[in-house]
């Protein structure tokens, strides 16, 4: 459309004038005097005379549509009466006679033009800056823009996340590309309006130069009458139950025809029947009938659902990491039970939490076959690309009282299939060294269900005692990982241990070494409402441990561990979270000093009692080394403030180990501190620094402890 912006105009100098005949009005060679201006002096030389200049010229016809005359050869006759030369262009030419047709020379550039080209490389590539043109910056027209129309019926906003003219800023190069930026504003405001149901919307954009230099752009929409739906109309065979098709696509007749209102609408059909038995479901392109004088729309919609189905078998193919059957195993459905694909989602889910593909699919194939209640029979087809099945994993850190920890593994997550696997671990550390093996099957037999076998040999090191010890224990879980965190677990099992460990003899006055055989029944209940198995930010958690078990150090002596813990975490703003817990244990059956112990109750360190060293807290020997009790509480509560991938923790811990069987909260120790937090995709790492708030005699003032993970 018209701009009010005119572009420059070039201004081109015009031709010299010519005379009638073709000579040019005036030329160099031009004697005659312009009026009342004297005639210049007539130059000397070899000038042509104009007479003879003039006689020279052939005659031209005044036909302007006369063919044009063969031009005259270059022969020796055309050159009898040449004119007149000057001494200088009469001189006889060497080695030519009279008459003769003296050759052209060659052409230097003939000669040039046979040379061979140069080198690339010698060539200088970069471009030639013109001086007064490359030096001057680039200028700019700065603009405003208007629109008009969009506000009344709110879509403005949209308009302006789409809009050319308001991407780029509000300047241009030049006022072609303002243009062009308004016009195609012009459009997107009308692609709106139709979305909207406004069909017989327009919009206009006009340019306009202002006073200063500003252009003004505004862009004038009409939206006009919104149309409406006058009629529902849904092409689709008869469904089970009937009409599945019309309740799962939620349009309703009189409501506006907006796009994204239909298109949603249409992909809740592709959504919902298939968790309703139909896997093969098609929906087909719309068609909306626009009647201008009623302003409505007739709506219909093809709709081919396909048969209805239940799911059958499986099939697998691909690099396998496991076969059929183990699928079938990972599924929460059986054979006959009307297709949902919520539930396929959630075996594929479960095959990827197996960790031994790098991709795999599942999608559903027709058989033909018709089950005992009219569905098809639907296999599954399970695509499997298995992915490196070994790992190497190690984990660092290091607490007051404990010392530096170092732990690595090698696990091969297949090496038994289906899921069997091999894990081999490492302990080193200032206080703690040892090996292990463990042998463990996840998803055994049941979704969900893990069952491992672990031998282990281990050397500790601590002030309240120095163990070695020899374990076998086996144990069937129900747990949660990172992927799938469950709100319900569960474990129990077995435990054999042999320690060999110094312990102090209150009859001996001294410390003593003792061996103790150990067998137990350990269980586990576990209760999860949190959003984050690593770093949680709202909900709770309840975990109950309890182990019966007999020592044997001499006589049989059976007892009972029992220890319960609770959790919480609440957020207070979006960048602060209170967290809490609380834990209390306690040991029946047995007295302290017949107990192993590393099987006794400690506090004090990183995920205990922080501000004190490692089961620094409780009873004390003669000696002043720690030995130990049968009963314990501990309570804490944190500030964790986050800032990007950054956080600081205020907190205060409480706690104490006591020598009877239940803890009475007396003599309670208190520690405070501040940690700093630097979050991962793996979990947050955690460093924390806390001092005992009255400070007794041989405690430090200050502990640090370094972690993977939140304290609790």
């Amino acid at each position: 459309m018209p701009s009010a912006i005119a572009a420059p105009v070039a201004q081109l100098s015009a031709p010299p004038a010519t005379a009638a005949g073709g000579a040019p009005a005036a030329g160099p060679a031009d004697t005659r005097t312009q009026a009342g201006q004297p005639a210049a002096a007539q130059p000397q030389g070899d000038i042509v005379p104009e007479a003879e200049f003039d006689s020279s010229l052939p005659p031209l016809s005044g036909d302007i549509n006369a063919p044009l005359e063969a031009m005259p050869s270059a022969t020796p006759s055309a050159q009898a009466n040449p004119p007149a030369a000057t001494p200088a262009t009469a001189a006889p030419q060497t080695g030519a006679t009279a008459g003769e047709a003296i050759p052209d020379a060659p052409l230097a550039e003939e000669a040039e033009l046979a040379q061979p080209l140069p080198p690339i490389a010698t060539f200088d590539a970069n471009p030639v800056e013109v001086a007064g043109v490359d030096d001057k910056e680039g200028t700019e027209i700065r603009y405003k823009v208007a629109v008009n129309g969009l506000d009344d019926i709110d879509t403005l906003d949209r308009f302006d996340a789409l809009s050319s003219l308001k991407k780029d800023g509000t300047k241009a190069a030049n006022a072609a590309m303002i243009t062009a930026r308004a016009k195609e504003d012009e459009q997107l405001a009308v692609r709106i309006l139709h979305a909207e149901g406004y069909y017989d919307g327009t919009a206009v954009s006009t340019v306009e130069q202002q006073e200063g230099g500003t252009v003004q752009v505004t862009i004038n929409a009409t939206p006009g009458p919104q149309y409406k739906l006058a009629s529902i109309k849904v092409d689709a065979p008869p469904t089970t139950p009937p009409n599945l098709v019309d309740k799962e696509l939620p349009l309703k007749v009189g409501e506006p025809i907006i796009a994204e209102r239909v298109q949603a609408a249409e992909a809740n059909v592709s959504l919902k029947l298939p968790q309703q038995g139909y896997p093969f479901v098609k929906v087909g392109e719309r068609d909306i009938l626009l009647d201008e004088q009623t302003v409505t729309g007739d709506y219909t919609l093809p709709v081919d659902t396909g048969p209805r189905s239940s799911f059958g078998g499986y099939t697998t193919d691909g690099k396998l990491a496991f076969d059929a059957e183990h699928v079938g195993v990972l599924a929460r459905f059986e054979r006959g039970e009307l297709y949902d694909t919520r539930k396929v989602d959630d075996l594929r889910d479960a095959l990827v939490g197996t960790g031994l593909f790098s991709s795999v699919s599942v999608e559903p194939k027709r058989t033909g076959q018709l089950a005992p209640d009219g569905t098809e029979y639907v296999d599954l087809a399970v695509h499997q690309t298995a992915g490196p099945a070994r790992t190497l994993a190690a984990e660092a850190g290091y607490g007051t009282g404990q010392g530096v920890r170092v732990e690595g593994s090698w696990t091969h997550r297949n090496l038994f299939p289906p899921e069997g696997a091999l894990i081999i671990a490492g302990v080193a550390g200032t206080q703690e060294q040892g090996l292990s093996a463990t042998f463990r099957r996840q998803n055994a037999g049941k979704r969900d269900r893990t069952v491992s076998l672990t031998a282990a040999a281990n050397h500790s090191n601590y002030e309240a005692y120095e163990a070695f010890t020899g374990t076998l224990a086996g144990k069937i879980s129900y747990d949660s990982t990172p992927i799938w965190q469950k709100r319900f677990t569960y474990s129990y099992g077995f435990e054999l241990t042999g320690t060999n460990e110094d312990v102090w003899s209150f009859e001996k006055n001294k410390r003593d070494r003792g061996t103790y055989f150990v067998a137990a029944l350990p269980l586990f209940g576990g209760f999860d409402t949190s959003d984050n198995l690593l770093n949680p930010t709202k909900g709770f958690r309840l975990k109950l441990n309890a182990s019966p078990e007999t020592s044997v150090r001499g006589d049989v002596r059976p007892y009972g561990r029992f220890m319960v813990e609770g959790t919480a975490y609440y957020p207070v703003t979006s960048s602060i979270v209170l967290a809490g817990r609380a834990r209390a244990g306690s040991i029946f059956g047995i007295d302290r000093d017949d107990l192993a112990p590393s099987r006794r109750y400690y506090a004090g360190g990183g995920g205990s009692v922080r501000g004190f060293g490692y089961q620094e807290l409780g009873p004390r020997a003669p000696d002043g080394d720690p030995i130990g009790g049968r009963s314990l509480n501990e309570f804490a509560i944190e500030a964790r403030y986050r800032f990007g991938n950054f956080g600081i923790v205020p907190f205060l811990d409480a706690g104490q180990v006591y020598e009877g069987t239940m803890p009475d909260a007396s003599d309670l120790r208190f520690g405070a501190g501040i940690g700093g937090r630097f979050y991962t995709n793996f979990g947050p790492l955690r460093v924390d620094v806390a001092t005992p708030l009255k400070r007794r005699e041989g405690e430090s003032k200050v502990a640090l402890y370094i972690s993977i993970g939140q304290a609790f």
